[in-house]
């Protein structure tokens, strides 16, 4: 028997009888809707085709695959630092959608509360993009811009690969600011458990002031799905992080793709990750749910 699944996450009838049924939250997904909202003239990548999105359209995603919320991630791609495209979609979306939003070092206490107040749970490093250097530039107050985040209970999320986390820890550990933990944090499959940059994530798991996607697999995978070669580096998170301080999310629409995903089957490879029912809400719903406040006014 199918089921439905209310926003918050209670059954209506029936039985579960697959993760399709089970209650989730989406915690990295992007829109581009250059349409009604265009893109800035400097960014670097400007999504086109079938990578285009737009808040209604990822409302259909979640009607289509039972997904109570969803967390939006600012692009760098297309928008860069204008918010507006996601602060319309959470604000026209009756409490579905929350974001982390990419502002300047420069964003002051007043602009961070109007994000928070808005709907933003967080604000985005992104060293993939924009490169170590940029981060580490002395002339860039992010010691206080941490400091700012950390006030206002703000995540600060970040997305790294291979080693370059190790270049951002003493800027992480001078400050108490709660992290996000983007894509598994982007280990080099072929360099294991071991490297560097993956212990450093690990590390951070166990201090308990990081939560981590289970993500962004083909960001990572030197394999087709179902991205075999990333399995030993999701069960090491899992057990670092504890079911408690992991959250999913699909990546959609997948942008600079290497080849076709599907929303379906990034689903039943939960599964496989998490085979206790009980794990998988966790991750799926109660930790997004707690973490970014989710359904908080709801009876």
């Amino acid at each position: 028997m199918i089921i439905a699944i209310s926003q918050k996450g209670k059954i209506r009838s029936g039985t579960l009888m697959s993760i399709y049924d089970e209650p989730k939250v989406d915690c990295h997904n992007h829109i581009f809707d250059p349409q009604n909202f265009p893109y800035a003239e400097d960014v670097l990548y400007r999504p086109s085709g079938a990578e285009l999105n737009s808040a209604a359209l990822l409302t259909q995603l979640c009607e289509a695959y039972g997904l109570a919320y969803a967390l939006i991630v600012q692009p760098n791609s297309g928008y860069g630092l204008d918010n507006r495209c996601l602060l319309d979609a959470i604000k026209n979306s009756g409490g579905r959608f929350k974001g982390i939003a990419v502002v300047g070092e420069d964003a002051d206490l007043a602009q961070l509360l109007r994000l928070k107040q808005a709907g933003i749970v967080g604000i985005a490093f992104n060293t993939t993009v924009w490169g170590i250097p940029y981060y580490l530039n002395p002339d860039k107050d992010l010691d206080g811009l941490l400091q700012r985040l950390t006030e206002l209970e703000l995540f600060l999320q970040i997305q790294v690969q291979g080693d370059e986390l190790l270049s951002l820890m003493p800027l992480l550990g001078r400050s108490n600011v709660r992290l996000l933990i983007d894509h598994c944090g982007r280990p080099i499959p072929e360099k294991g458990i071991n490297q560097p940059g993956f212990k450093a994530v690990l590390e951070l798991g166990r201090t308990g002031r990081a939560v981590v996607k289970l993500s962004g697999y083909e960001k990572f995978s030197r394999e087709s799905y179902p991205y075999n070669d990333v399995r030993p580096y999701v069960e090491a998170l899992i057990d670092a992080y504890g079911v408690d301080n992991c959250i999913w999310g699909s990546d959609w629409p997948f942008i600079h793709a290497p080849e076709r995903i599907d929303y379906g089957t990034l689903l039943k490879l939960t599964e496989r990750f998490l085979p206790d029912a009980a794990d998988r809400r966790k991750v799926l719903f109660e930790n997004p749910r707690r973490l970014f406040g989710f359904g908080k006014q709801e009876k």
